[in-house]
């Protein structure tokens, strides 16, 4: 932990420009959340999110997203030898100065509903002590529902901008590192802004000369600076008494005064099976159909080309990868002798299991493919359907599945994959890349069909009568 307090005079902001802070790359297009996306700010105090990330919030309303910002603490130690004011009186105040600050955002945002705010209400200074309710709102944040949802995504794009972890104040490390596991966990985008780190750090300290920036017009600058103006209890002195000095002085705000925000932008890592439990238990909570199976004409519609496009009539045995609640797998039980049903998501497959009670010739796994392929003896499989799930692997993953479906399938038996073709956010692959990926097993396309929406392969594994 970096000791330092704000009566120490600071880097100079002279200084940091002219080690080059002015010349760092700018965050890349699509980093900065938009239409039908969310941003998702963490404060430690009232007054972080607008020093550190009022611009990102102004640009990302701008753009079209939803903003939530998460305000950890009130910030009633700002100030702990104040003559005038009690920590219960500067918690009201900073709140005060908070929604002040906050509703300024909001003025400047095409639908003011887009911007919305919590306070976790936990003490000044403690915030590592309470690390499990901080982790527990930032995934309540992520999970609610948002404007723009793709019914046919796991997740609209979310990004988590943070203090940045190595701040230099125990609340501001905390709050970083929560975010930064959060966003780890989740695969999502992490922003950290630095705010005490230009106070006390040098610029021959190199880290920052990875970090990037959001270029703000002379209009965000002027917003910026009338934000930062809402917090006075932290701008100005609270009275001429000793105990209420101005805790940012002139020159720590200097630093964000510039044309730019400055962030260490960690990109989001591409989901695998082994995220996929996680993801689909928090998708189907959510939302326990959330594809539309059972209403959806488009749904209905390519069950119905899936179960035409099968060339048998009927089965043996089968398997589908990623049975989710069951309504394709009813359809499949009339199709086949045996049927195992596979999902990742306990949630899907307790409602699969009321769906297909009494379907005596279905029986359902629940198991994170491909490491817990079941243990099917070899060629013994007359289908195995893929319908939706080989985006939601990575690249090996898939390789390896296929491979083991290679193994389990009868000489002339069928594999068949449909797969939405729009990009699938999050996810190292995409439907197109599947079936690409699947072809190279060099089997018998027998059967192609593709729409503007989804892709339909049925792969015939040689050997067989008609293989």
């Amino acid at each position: 932990m970096v000791s330092f307090s704000h009566h120490d005079p600071g880097t100079p902001e002279h200084e940091w420009a002219a080690a080059g802070t002015g010349n760092l790359p700018t965050l890349a297009p699509g980093v900065v959340p938009g239409a039908g996306e969310r941003l998702v700010v963490v404060a430690a105090h009232p007054d972080d999110e607008s020093l550190g990330a009022a611009g990102l919030v102004r640009a990302a309303l701008q753009e079209g997203a939803t903003v939530h910002v998460v305000v950890c603490t009130a910030g009633e130690a700002s100030h702990p030898d104040s003559p005038t004011h009690t920590p219960q009186q500067l918690a009201a105040l900073r709140m005060a100065e908070l929604d002040v600050a906050l509703g300024l955002l909001r003025d400047a945002a095409p639908e003011p509903t887009a911007l919305s705010w919590e306070h976790l209400g936990l003490p000044d200074g403690g915030l590592a002590d309470h690390w499990d309710v901080l982790e527990a709102a930032l995934d309540g944040a992520l999970d609610a529902p948002r404007r723009g949802d793709d019914p046919h995504s796991t997740a609209t794009r979310s990004v988590l901008a943070a203090p940045y972890r190595l701040d230099g104040h125990t609340d501001h490390d905390t709050a970083g590192a929560c975010a930064a596991r959060v966003a780890a966990r989740r695969h999502i985008g992490l922003l950290e802004f630095p705010i005490w780190y230009w106070h006390w750090a040098l610029p021959r300290q190199r880290e920052w000369t990875g970090w990037q920036t959001l270029p703000l017009d002379a209009l965000a600058q002027e917003a910026k600076q009338a934000i930062l103006g809402a917090h006075r209890s932290q701008t100005a002195a609270l009275s001429a008494a000793p105990g209420d000095e101005v805790l940012l002085g002139a020159g720590f705000l200097a630093h964000f005064d510039r044309p730019v925000e400055t962030f260490a932008w960690t990109p989001p890592t591409p989901r695998d099976s082994t995220s996929a439990a996680a993801v689909f238990d928090r998708l189907y909570r959510r939302k326990p159909d959330p594809w539309d199976y059972q209403g959806s004409s488009y749904e209905r519609r390519k069950r119905a080309i899936t179960l035409a496009s099968l060339p048998r009539g009927h089965y043996g045995d089968a398997v589908e990868a990623g049975c989710s609640i069951g309504v394709l797998t009813a359809e499949l039980a009339s199709r086949c002798s045996r049927l195992l049903g596979i999902d990742a998501s306990h949630v899907a497959l307790a409602a699969a299991r009321t769906r297909l009670e009494g379907a005596g010739n279905v029986s359902l796994l629940r198991a994170e493919l491909p490491a817990r392929w079941p243990d099917i003896p070899g060629n013994s499989l007359d289908l195995v359907v893929l319908s939706e799930i080989g985006y939601f692997l990575g690249r090996t993953e898939l390789q390896d599945l296929l491979h083991a479906v290679a193994r389990a399938l009868a000489p002339g038996g069928d594999l068949l994959l449909c797969h939405w073709l729009h990009p699938i956010e999050g996810w190292e692959l995409d439907g197109a890349q599947v079936h690409t990926m699947a072809r190279e097993l060099g089997w018998k396309n027998i059967v192609h069909h593709r729409e503007e929406d989804f892709v339909l392969d049925i792969l015939r594994s040689p050997g067989g009568t008609d293989g």
